[in-house]
């Protein structure tokens, strides 16, 4: 009986010794594969946030020995910032970064982050990303098989670009903006009286040239970026919205990476975004120098009559309670 009883627990020894020896591999096995990633933006190869991908995917790649590799695709290389969401919800390892408005479908809440006039300032949108409501919106996400890695990506304040001049929302009345997909973005030109329009952002410029449409709005870099300039007489410093961005890749692909590697993915989607947004506070000014010295007039405008007529979205939307509730988390 003895040396059953011996032989038993000689066995169990050695089968858990063979369990534990078999995940030590695997786990060994997975942190020896590479995992590449691509990440695809609607901006230019010199745009802040380009840049910041770039500089992200060098600090993973070091940071994982080359187990990580993260590949960047601007100018709307890897289609639409629509397309890039399908392809990353369909399980593809693509990344993008995306305003939270597009996100609705998935966080109908989340649309809000990037309403008008949500924040009182660029400081406190960033602080907001931090609190309990916006983890909660992350989670969410995570339900429908998308994982935020950070929304820090700063892009900057949104204006209205025209060729007549915009010092109220009456200005606005009847003209053809361009504005993003989200139905936030669209509800909110409707409010400040203009027409949304459709348009990819890649053909703003056309856009302008033939009169389809007749005007747009949108962040300073992004406008330099695409010699936007060049077919805008006019830029109106309403700064409707505060552009943090998303960047959102696919659940299943970000946790079949070893745990530690996740972690890295993380922290440098932070720094990432954090860079971009130095880089963004950085040009801005030279930017719009280099802009009106080629002929853009630069108009400022008193913001509280923007401020009240947009008032109307948060009562379309359904978030008159969300807003008070952001704005008692905050302080503002």
């Amino acid at each position: 009986m003895k040396k059953l009883i011996t032989v038993i627990l000689t066995l169990l020894v050695a089968s858990t010794f063979a369990f534990t020896q078999g995940v030590n591999e695997q786990k060994s096995t997975d942190k020896e594969k590479v995992y590449t990633l691509k990440i695809g933006d609607v901006l230019t190869e010199d745009d802040p946030i380009t840049l910041g991908l770039k500089e992200m995917a060098k600090n993973v790649k070091e940071r994982t020995n080359g187990h990580v590799l993260i590949e960047v695709y601007p100018s709307s290389q890897l289609g639409s910032t629509s397309d890039m969401i399908e392809q990353a919800l369909s399980g593809a390892n693509i990344g993008v970064t995306a305003d939270t408005g597009r996100l609705a479908d998935y966080c109908p809440d989340m649309a809000i982050y990037t309403g008008p006039y949500v924040f009182t300032s660029v400081e406190n949108a960033r602080k907001f990303i931090d609190t309990d409501i916006f983890k909660s919106w992350d989670a969410q996400l995570e339900d429908a098989n998308l994982v935020d890695l950070s929304c820090n990506w700063y892009q900057g304040a949104r204006n209205f670009w025209t060729n007549t001049p915009v010092y109220t929302p009456a200005d606005l009345k009847g003209l053809r903006i361009r504005t993003m997909g989200s139905t936030v973005a669209q509800e909110t030109m409707k409010a400040l009286g203009a027409t949304p329009a459709a348009l990819s952002f890649s053909e703003v410029y056309s856009g302008l040239q033939q009169k389809v449409i007749d005007g747009f709005e949108a962040q300073t870099t992004a406008v330099y970026g695409q010699s936007l300039n060049e077919v805008s007489k006019y830029s109106s410093d309403t700064e409707h919205f505060f552009l943090y961005t998303a960047l959102i890749i696919n659940k299943d692909w970000f946790y079949s990476l070893p745990s530690e590697y996740q972690t890295i993915l993380k922290e440098e989607s932070v720094k990432g975004g954090e860079y971009a947004t130095q880089l963004v506070k950085e040009v801005e000014n030279k930017y719009n120098k280099e802009m009106a010295d080629k002929g853009v007039t630069f108009i400022h405008v008193d913001k509280a009559p923007f401020i009240e007529a947009s008032k109307a979205v948060y009562e379309k939307m359904g978030w008159t309670t969300l807003k008070q509730n952001i704005d008692q988390e905050l302080g503002q």
